[in-house]
């Protein structure tokens, strides 16, 4: 059988915005914002040539603070044709918001970037893929038709659910009999899951930050290299049909040594018979056609 391979890079221009979000109140150090400098200057240009001399459209999620603090860079990304998604306004964590909070940044992410590109939003990745409960409900009500946050499976797109919030909950202060239950049913949204996976994710391996203990920025881009390819060959083997996301941010991938990298990459995916590099907004649209099979997911009883 003939394959359909759908394969979507996935940047995540967090610039400053990720470190000015530093989780606990404490000021940004200033180090760390000028490697975001460096993201949404130097690693975005190279991002660029890279996807230009490779003849590939990109989806780029952009937190409302990096399109609003770098607006000449970010515009690059939008006039060379390359999709462009919500990412939050300052990478916030979207589980550590109440309802409110999180409905009112979408309200302003949804408004800077119809100020920035004219159309309303189609896809949404919740920065550092930490959702809340509710957001799967939020995205639909907002008429936002894709969400790359998820991981309900590594390679096929679906309708994602909901998650309610007592999914998962051991109370040790309470009787066993309390929560020894299972998950409580999950009901199907209209939003469509293209799946995320930090297994093929530049940060936590290539990017050093002596705030966070899950990142590294050693390693060996030549190690992460075989490391994804052999998840994509793995799915190749396995699947007539399937989607391979490469999850990337421009003050990682944007240097020198992992540009060369991802030169190597694409050029082993390109190889492979059936391969398509697309936008994920185009992989949704083929998902809801019937073009490309995927699962059916779920959860809870």
């Amino acid at each position: 059988m003939v394959k359909r391979v759908l394969v979507a890079y996935c940047v995540d221009v967090d610039a400053c915005a990720g470190w000015l979000n530093t989780k606990d109140g404490q000021l940004a150090n200033a180090s760390d914002v000028s490697r975001g400098v460096f993201g949404a200057n130097a690693g975005t240009d190279r991002m660029l040539k890279l996807f230009k001399d490779n003849n590939i459209l990109a989806s780029w999620y952009m937190p409302s603070h990096s399109i609003l603090s770098f607006p000449t860079q970010m515009a690059k990304v939008r006039d060379a044709g390359h999709e462009i998604g919500l990412h939050g306004y300052t990478h916030e964590f979207v589980s550590r918001l109440t309802e409110d909070q999180e409905r009112k940044v979408m309200a302003k992410s949804i408004k800077v970037y119809k100020e920035f590109t004219g159309k309303h939003p189609k896809g949404w990745v919740a920065p550092a893929w930490e959702i809340s409960p509710r957001s799967m409900q939020i995205l639909q009500a907002f008429g936002i038709e894709y969400d790359h946050s998820m991981m309900h499976h590594d390679c096929q797109p679906y309708y994602v659910s909901d998650m309610p919030p007592n999914t998962v909950h051991t109370d040790y202060s309470k009787d066993p009999d309390e929560w020894m239950i299972p998950m409580p049913k999950h009901t199907l949204t209209n939003v469509v899951e293209i799946p995320g996976s930090w297994n093929v994710d530049d940060w936590p391996p290539m990017h050093f930050s002596s705030r966070n203990p899950g990142t590294h920025g050693f390693i060996n881009p030549r190690d992460i290299e075989v490391q994804w390819r052999d998840q994509f060959d793995f799915f190749y083997r396995e699947y007539d049909s399937f989607v391979f996301t490469i999850s990337c941010h421009p003050q990682v991938s944007g240097r020198s040594n992992i540009q060369l990298m991802h030169e190597r990459l694409i050029a082993h995916l390109k190889s492979h018979e059936g391969v398509e590099f697309m936008t994920v907004a185009q992989i949704c649209d083929e998902f809801k056609a019937g073009k490309i099979a995927g699962v059916t997911i779920s959860a809870g009883v």
